[in-house]
């Protein structure tokens, strides 16, 4: 019956045989023996301390009065580790609640904690006693009523514990991809500064005009209020480093195109970096490119380790206010620029595998009311999940458009797809496919409970080998709920 080595003994007895032993139980206690009817005979178990009494999951039941003695009841956990539900002591009865529930298996192991006595009751024999006697009928439903009480008060702990679990791997989800590119960012800063003090003492000795200093003054002027540049589709960026690449290509730049598409990504075109080839000299023009690329590039380095930092900050904040249920003031967000912002940001990943990101961006306009940080939070989840599901040198795609009352997100990979079983599974707390160590199982968690509950839109998955595409409808015209999440 059990792994335990302890065994029980049952033996089948009348019940008017134990007439002198029931009143002294609080079931019977108000319940004279002759009013007790359908029921003739009981069996008596013997159970040696350690003993299992019932086994979690038991296809049988019954109806448990124990005599002498002490049994616990324990629920296993999904890890293996058992949770301890309740003690019974000498008098008490239990076993109602699947019983009355229509349970036809045992939730709990039940184990003997002393030498103990127990009366068996089948399920028949249990509705009898219900049926013939209210002062049972009574207790029972008073212990059920007690049991169900305790059940709740436990399963609310247990939900309160797993969401605070949850916000805090949550938080540890999100801030590992703004951290780790501001440490890169910091990373690559350092060389840079290093490259800008190389060129600076490369041309030190040589004398500026005041058109030169204008010229480089108008440029850096630019490039400081760079960081906020509109987002551009894959196209029209391709096509604007390309330009670029090849115009500093043609004048001679050393590393053109390296820098051609730094300089498109702070909003510059040939013609305002022109007066650097209008006011330099041949001799002098590829450095002076080549270290306002690297001040640029500098300040784009910079504008990332802000954003990450303020991605950080938001999240900080929206910790608060999830613990404090603060209400802030809705904002207008550019869905386009929350995009490119995400795509800054996980840019490491995206260099590292080689990922080509085709964007084509066709709603306008791209606006919609948001608090905080938590549009960026999906993008991020959904982006994150995408590189990680692509090939080598494989493409990325996201898409936006209209549709009636609807702003549309698509995130689109050409990885190996979500296989059929999994796919009901993928927007529960802490479910995950990838290697122990590798995901907390949260990240569509966190996107479904947004969408769905933040914004009241609607997230759609599709999937299969080599082409899967999450679609985020966002209302353009809704009022954005308070934030909350659900327990």
């Amino acid at each position: 019956m059990s792994e335990s080595t302890q065994t029980i003994h049952v033996e089948p007895i009348h019940l008017k045989d134990l007439a002198a032993a029931l009143p002294h139980t609080r079931i019977f206690a108000s319940t004279p023996f002759n009013a007790i009817l359908g029921v003739d005979h009981v069996e008596r178990v013997n159970a040696p301390a350690g003993a299992v009494l019932v086994e979690a999951g038991q296809p049988w039941l019954y109806y448990w009065l124990l005599l002498r003695g002490e049994s616990r009841a324990e629920r296993p956990e999904s890890d293996g580790t058992m949770t301890l539900v309740g003690i019974a002591h000498a008098g008490e009865a239990f076993g109602e609640v699947p019983l009355l529930s229509g349970k036809p298996y045992s939730t709990f192991r039940v184990t003997a904690t002393q030498d103990s006595v127990l009366l068996r009751f089948t399920e028949q024999d249990f509705w009898s006693l219900l049926a013939c006697c209210p002062a049972v009928r009574k207790a029972v439903l008073a212990d059920s009523a007690l049991r169900l009480q305790a059940y709740q008060v436990e399963a609310l702990h247990r939900e309160k514990l797993v969401s605070l679990g949850t916000l805090a791997a949550g938080l540890m989800h999100e801030l590992h991809n703004p951290g780790s590119a501001a440490k890169r960012a910091a990373s690559q800063l350092r060389e840079n500064l290093l490259r800008l003090q190389e060129l600076s003492l490369r041309s030190s000795g040589k004398a500026k005009t005041p058109a030169q200093l204008q010229c480089m003054k108008d440029l850096l002027e630019h490039a400081v209020a760079g960081c906020n540049q509109p987002a551009m589709s894959s196209i029209e960026q391709a096509d604007a480093e390309e330009a670029m690449s090849q115009w500093l290509a043609g004048a001679g730049v050393e590393n053109a195109f390296t820098i051609g598409p730094v300089l498109v990504s702070m909003g510059f075109d040939e013609a305002q970096i022109a007066c650097t080839q209008e006011h330099f000299d041949p001799a002098s023009f590829s450095d002076a490119l080549n270290w306002f690329g690297a001040l640029v590039s500098s300040v784009s380095l910079v504008c990332a380790i802000e954003e990450s930092i303020s991605r950080i900050s938001e999240l900080v904040m929206a910790v608060k206010k999830f613990a404090y249920d603060e209400r802030t003031p809705d904002k207008e967000l550019d869905v386009h620029d929350s995009l490119q912002s995400t795509l800054t940001i996980l840019g490491h990943k995206l260099r590292l595998k080689q990922i080509q990101v085709e964007k084509r961006f066709a709603v306008s306009p791209s606006t919609i009311r948001t608090r905080g940080s938590a549009l960026s939070q999906v993008w991020t989840n959904l982006i994150d999940n995408a590189v990680d599901a692509s090939p080598q040198g494989a493409k990325l795609e996201i898409s936006t458009w209209s549709e009636p009352e609807w702003l549309v997100v698509c995130i689109g990979d050409h990885g190996s797809g979500i296989p059929a079983e999994v796919l009901p599974h993928i927007f529960e707390p802490f479910f995950t496919t990838k290697p122990q160590g590798s995901g907390t199982g949260l990240g569509l968690e966190i996107v479904h409970r947004i969408v769905t509950q933040k914004f009241a839109g609607q997230l759609e998955v599709q999937s299969q080998p080599g082409d899967t595409r999450f679609i985020v409808r966002l209302p353009v015209n809704a009022t954005i709920a308070a934030p909350q999440v659900k327990s």
